[in-house]
Parts: C-alpha cells; sequence; structure tokens
C-alpha cells in the first residue's frame, strides 16, 4: 500500500519541479523556422546556383554559438553572416537591412503561451517548489518571462547560457536542492533532460511539434519519461485536483 501512495504522489518526491520555457510554456521555435523562410526568400536570388542556403545558415548558426550564444540576437547575426558569406558579399544592404528588421520583430513580439500552462503551473505551484530554467538572452528571455502572465507561479528563475550537467550542477547548488529531489519538465531531449538524467536528477520530455536540429538526439541510452501534452504532468505528478 506504502509503494501505490508513492506511486500516485510521485511529486512529493521532489523538492524542486522546474519547467524549460521556449516551446515548452511557450512557442518559440515556430518564428524561427518562419525566420528561416524568410531568409530563403530573401537571399535566394543572390546564391550562386548550387548552394545549400539552409545548409549555409544552419553551418553559420553552429560556428557562431560559441560566439555568440542562443536566442534570437544570435540568430539574426547568423543570418547576416550566413548572407553575406553565401553571396559573397553580393548581397544588398536593403536584405541585410530587412534581415535585422525581421531579427527586432523576433524580439518584440508577444508571449504565446502553449495550451493548459497556466493551468498546470497553478496546479503544481501549490504542491511543491516551482522553478523556470531557460537558456538563451538574458534581455530577451527576460522581457518573455515577465510579459508571459505566468511569472508569479515561479519561486526561482534562471537564466543560463547553456543546458548542460555542470549547469544543471551550478543551478541545484544555488537552488539548495539534492539531484535526486529534483526534475525537470521540457522539451528538448538534448537540453533539459540527459544533462539532468547525468547529474542524478529526474527528467520529463513533453514533446514539440518543430525540433531545432542543433536540439535533436539521435541515439542516447537512457530510459526517457515522454508525455504527450503538458496537460499530462499534473497527473504523473499524482497531483489528483487538476
Amino acid at each position: 500500500m506504502s509503494r501505490q501512495v508513492e506511486s500516485a504522489r510521485r511529486i512529493d518526491a521532489f523538492d524542486v519541479v522546474a519547467f524549460d520555457a521556449d516551446d515548452t510554456l511557450w512557442r518559440s521555435e515556430d518564428s524561427f523556422a518562419h525566420a528561416e523562410q524568410r531568409f530563403t526568400e530573401l537571399v535566394s536570388p543572390y546564391v550562386p546556383r548550387g548552394v545549400d542556403l539552409d545548409a549555409a545558415l544552419r553551418a553559420t548558426e553552429k560556428a557562431d554559438l560559441s560566439i555568440s550564444g542562443y536566442g534570437v540576437k544570435a540568430f539574426t547575426l547568423s543570418m547576416v553572416r550566413a548572407a553575406i558569406d553565401v553571396t559573397e558579399g553580393a548581397v544588398p544592404s536593403s536584405v541585410v537591412g530587412e534581415l535585422v528588421d525581421l531579427g527586432r520583430s523576433m524580439l518584440t513580439e508577444p508571449v504565446h503561451l502553449l495550451p493548459h500552462v497556466p493551468e498546470v503551473l497553478a496546479a503544481v505551484s501549490p504542491h511543491t517548489r516551482v522553478a523556470l530554467i531557460t537558456k538563451g538572452d538574458l534581455v530577451h528571455q527576460t522581457r518573455k518571462v515577465t510579459t508571459s502572465g505566468i511569472e508569479h507561479h515561479f519561486a526561482d528563475i534562471e537564466i543560463v547560457l547553456e543546458k548542460d550537467p555542470d549547469t544543471y550542477a551550478r543551478v541545484l547548488r544555488r537552488l539548495d536542492v539534492a539531484p535526486e529531489r529534483f526534475c525537470m519538465i521540457g522539451n528538448s531531449v538534448r537540453s533539459d533532460v540527459l544533462p539532468v538524467m547525468a547529474i542524478g536528477g529526474h527528467a520529463v520530455h513533453v514533446p514539440y511539434h518543430i525540433t531545432w536540429e542543433m536540439e535533436r538526439v539521435d541515439h542516447h541510452d537512457e530510459d526517457v519519461i515522454e508525455l504527450a501534452s503538458i496537460a499530462d504532468v499534473p497527473m504523473w505528478l499524482g497531483i489528483t485536483e487538476f
């Protein structure tokens, strides 16, 4: 009987339940996908035949990661660099200006919460300490958090440069929580699941319909818990009043 109670109240095993932000709580990758399509439309007239524009942009993003990190600003810089490089400088300044404007519009667009997010946070937060752990540009991510309407659900908000085991270990020390008492919920196996499991924590994968290529993981040996929707999180945690 004790085991059944523990299973029904899985949330009692965690001192902190943390959520990823982009594509877990609100839409993000959709905007990048639209921007990539627009990039191709704008730059392709100036590209020599046989050049793969998508591959060129991806390669530039990958090369820029160690310099500019993640987020819209880094992506915009990569678009501009890729446009100049792949056209050997032939891209007009008007197109470069449109790419910059495209990035600016991404920075200022409103936050679009995913379905059930406010209700899920409202259900989980009375039962345990809830944190938000996201990576990217500090200014942009902070703006999204403060304008989202859900900031009040989080006891802790961490905006990090990378999500790897060392980063999670540092965050957990700041939160004063042991890995075995911590659970991370997010849409990226690479960033939200595997590095948490690597330090002895718990993680739940909630897939999004678009996954950035840099976040894809083709093979891993971990037995990953996956839920169809964030709406399933309270039930998985054993919260019956949701």
